[in-house]
């Protein structure tokens, strides 16, 4: 006899996946991964491959411990060890890659029941844990055989930066952060895609941009203006991480509300911290704020009863 599930109005049916939400999200970082590989060479390629292997075989071993049911299949695993790969140094050792994506699976994500659980992104938790473990290793960034700082530190010296540069990714920095034209590229295919909508990064990007001009200390300079926007992996953080589902806000106020404080936040970080960038930082304290976020930004049920008679 076959059993069927009942449940009230309304039904909504919806091809949408998992995995295929997670294949849409590699797809679109492929061009950025692209540009990286190229001008970091090989040794990026490898720190890829191993950080999404130590993700994937991290939760495979884990649920194989605790006799749970593989989810391999759902794509999440792989997409944490990309951005993971992502957000490192192209000269990182290769434990590296592979002590970060098994912090990120088991620690930041598995211990706490696994995808839709997990209370902050796991790949920014793997890359926050390493730049915290193996700082001088995280900051350590080599172009072109030449050891040398990131367009971020050099602006922050008061040296200037050529925008092209940054635009087209070739200068120093993280593998996959480094090209904004890959990354806007990949950002609007999910927005085609419908994977994200413009809510969090836009607000996200146009609240840094405010306050660059207030506190940025260079004024309305436009150059500026669009180095900030561009370097530091804040496209690849207000695209690709901080609309992440289950580390977000899900009520449209609570988004705005979101990218207005990471805006803030990175901003902070980055003008008045004692590093150049933020952007992890602010996504991780943001992910912690979510809960409160959508409590009070919740709708109130339809017919709720009101208080009377001052009671």
């Amino acid at each position: 006899m076959r059993m069927f599930n009942i449940s009230a109005a309304p039904h909504i049916r919806q091809s949408t996946t998992t995995a295929g939400i997670m294949r849409d999200v590699s797809l679109s970082l492929l061009p950025a991964l692209a540009i990286g590989i190229y001008y970091i060479g090989g040794r990026a390629f490898m720190i890829t491959v191993l950080a999404i292997a130590g993700a994937m075989l991290s939760e495979l071993i884990y649920e194989k411990i605790l006799h749970m049911p593989s989810t391999l299949h759902d794509g999440s695993a792989f997409v944490t060890g990309l951005l993971l790969a992502m957000n490192l140094p192209g000269t990182v050792p290769f434990y590296i890659p592979l002590v970060g994506s098994a912090f990120a699976i088991i620690v930041v994500k598995m211990l706490f029941g696994g995808l839709g659980h997990n209370f902050m992104n796991p790949a920014l938790g793997g890359r926050v844990f390493l730049l915290i473990s193996f700082a001088r290793i995280m900051t350590d960034f080599n172009f072109d055989g030449v050891t040398t700082a990131t367009p971020l530190a050099r602006l922050a010296a008061g040296e200037s930066v050529p925008l092209k540069e940054m635009i087209l990714g070739t200068g120093a920095g993280c593998i996959g952060e480094t090209c904004a034209l890959a990354l806007l590229a990949g950002a609007a295919y999910l927005l085609i895609r419908r994977v994200i909508t413009l809510r969090i990064p836009a607000t996200y990007i146009i609240t840094f941009a405010i306050f660059v001009l207030l506190f940025g200390g260079h004024g309305f300079d436009v150059e500026f203006l669009v180095a900030q926007l561009c370097g530091g992996g804040l496209i690849l953080g207000a695209f690709f991480m901080a609309t992440d589902y289950v580390t977000s806000p899900i009520t449209a106020k609570g988004q705005i509300i979101f990218g207005i404080l990471l805006g803030i936040l990175t901003g902070i970080f980055r003008f008045f911290g004692s590093a150049e960038e933020g952007v992890s930082y602010a996504i991780i304290f943001g992910n912690l704020l979510v809960p409160l976020i959508e409590r009070i930004t919740m709708p109130v049920p339809f017919g709720r009863e009101g208080k009377k008679n001052g009671k």
